[in-house]
């Protein structure tokens, strides 16, 4: 029986402190309850470092929660206890020629090699997953501190003790989410590094 997929959790901060976390219900009623005039906070996915528009009416909605993401989908021929999802997939001829003569076909094939494909990139993915959350983060909350494009660089570099240092001056919520945030970013392996080029602006252009 498998467990129910835990609620997305988010963070509101205001003038560089946190002043609320939770799921998107929590964060709804929080903010609803405070007086208008008084609060406008940038809240953020914590796990992705998104930031969340206020301004969209279905941003807390809890559309994405029992009504849409849990909801089990209508019953479709093949095997869904494996979860198996049919998709097109567009190859050259010689692909498919190829797959046609491995061992249980084109789809048993597909799967073997997407699966081993997944573990041979996990580490470089954790790291890169980890440098756009923090990026998307610190991009929208501490663009004008004193050090960001420099902690930016460090970032990108897979480079702690430089973050660290070009964060030393930060607000102290704003900093702890962003090491936490960033905490996979700092691979052993240099080659895992992702370059700003590759997807994130560079700050220093």
């Amino acid at each position: 029986m498998q467990s129910a997929p835990q609620s997305t959790q988010y963070m509101a901060f205001l003038d560089g402190k946190r002043i609320a976390q939770g799921t998107d219900a929590q964060l709804a009623a929080f903010i609803a309850a405070q007086p208008q005039e008084q609060l406008s906070p940038l809240v953020f996915d914590a796990i992705t470092g998104e930031q969340i528009d206020l301004s969209d009416p279905s941003a807390f909605s809890g559309a994405n929660s029992a009504t849409n993401v849990n909801a089990p989908s209508a019953a479709r021929p093949g095997r869904p206890k494996l979860g198996v999802v049919a998709r097109e997939v567009t190859l050259l001829p010689q692909h498919w020629d190829w797959l046609a003569q491995q061992p249980g076909g084109a789809s048993v094939t597909l799967r073997k090699l997407v699966h081993n494909a997944r573990r041979f990139s996990e580490g470089a993915d954790r790291v890169r997953h980890a440098q756009v959350a923090c990026y998307r983060f610190i991009n929208a909350i501490a663009g004008n501190e004193r050090g960001f494009e420099e902690a930016t660089r460090a970032l990108f570099a897979a480079d702690r003790e430089r973050f660290a240092e070009y964060t030393e001056t930060w607000p102290a919520d704003i900093r702890t989410e962003a090491l936490r945030l960033a905490q996979d970013a700092f691979s052993s392996d240099p080659t895992a590094a992702v370059s700003p080029a590759n997807g994130v602006p560079d700050t220093a252009s």
